[in-house]
């Protein structure tokens, strides 16, 4: 192909490259938070004091958070790639993963599902087709990935504040 031709087919995909950008950023994030873990660590929740009258509320840990996130872009692309709409929550539980290395490399297996999805968006025209999703709908490819972003988007900050509070307080402090 030429160079005016690969020009037309980069205009053609700007927001399927950008999504995939952002996709592989939470990827990239994942691994770094994991790798700054320890064990001990991975899976301590840390607690908030809060101001309500509730009382003191739980985040969820490092390890839950990541996992939390990569479920659900795991779902999102298994159900675009094969149909399997299935919630990987059996697969990741914290009794198999249950070290840095092996949420790293549970994390590589969704960014593998996750790049066949990509590589089949042939141009941000096929964004705008709707799917049918688990609740019985149908919702455009578009909106479905940017929930997903933004659901995993969420569960990373989780993680970056259960690090943050983590590494503030020491883990002396926690039971595990």
């Amino acid at each position: 192909m030429d160079q005016k031709g690969n020009a037309q087919a980069l205009v053609k995909r700007q927001i399927v490259a950008s999504l995939d950008r952002d996709f592989a950023r939470l990827h990239v994030n994942a691994c770094a938070l994991i790798a700054q873990t320890s064990s001990e660590t991975l899976y301590v929740a840390p607690t908030e004091e809060n101001t309500a009258p509730a009382g003191p509320s739980q985040l969820p840990s490092i390890g839950e958070s990541v996992l939390r996130g990569a479920a659900a872009v795991e779902q999102t692309f298994g159900g675009i790639t094969a149909n399997l709409w299935d919630d990987p929550f059996e697969w990741t539980l914290p009794e198999y993963l249950s070290t840095p290395d092996k949420v790293i490399d549970h994390l590589a297996e969704v960014e593998a599902t996750r790049l066949r999805a990509f590589s089949s968006f042939t141009d941000d025209g096929c964004l705008q087709k709707h799917i049918a999703v688990p609740s019985g709908g149908t919702q455009t490819l578009y909106q479905l990935l940017l929930e997903t972003l933004d659901a995993a988007t969420r569960c990373e900050a989780n993680a970056r504040l259960a690090l943050k509070m983590l590494s503030e307080n020491g883990t002396s402090g926690f039971i595990i």
